[in-house]
Order: C-alpha cells, then sequence, then structure tokens
C-alpha cells in the first residue's frame, strides 16, 4: 500500500521499528522484517511504511502531588 501523505502531525524518522513490514521478534533488541530479515529496530531502508499501530507511546510523565497548604494564600 502507497502512501502518498504522511499522517498529520507526525515527524518520524524512518525506522524499522514502526514499520509496516517489520514485526518484534523474540529478543527485543531485534525486528523481523519481512523484507530485510532480522535487522535492528533503527534500521531502515526504501521500503519502509509508517504504521502508527506499531509505534509505543512513551509514558506520561507522573504529576506532583500537592497538599491544600500549596493552595492556600498568605
Amino acid at each position: 500500500m502507497f502512501r502518498k501523505h504522511p499522517v498529520p502531525g507526525q515527524n518520524v524518522e524512518p525506522a524499522c521499528e514502526y514499520c509496516e513490514h517489520g514485526r518484534r521478534a523474540a529478543d527485543p533488541r531485534m525486528i523481523l522484517c519481512q523484507k530485510r530479515g532480522v535487522v535492528s529496530p533503527y534500521f531502515h531502508c526504501k521500503k519502509f511504511l509508517y504504521d502508527p499501530i506499531q509505534r509505543i507511546p512513551r509514558r506520561q510523565p507522573r504529576l506532583p502531588s500537592f497538599s491544600p497548604e500549596d493552595f492556600q494564600l498568605d
């Protein structure tokens, strides 16, 4: 499937880690590519097709806990 336009708002550098042709291997440091075989997650080739479903979002930072004293005006 050829995608003419990139996904809006996504400035993603190509990497096999989130390519349509790549799947995670048993070794978390490797990707099983349908086109190239076993490759590094950060490798990419000219057959790269971005698949947003493959992308693992970063965890949100924990919010600091506040006490009622933090909101009192002196």
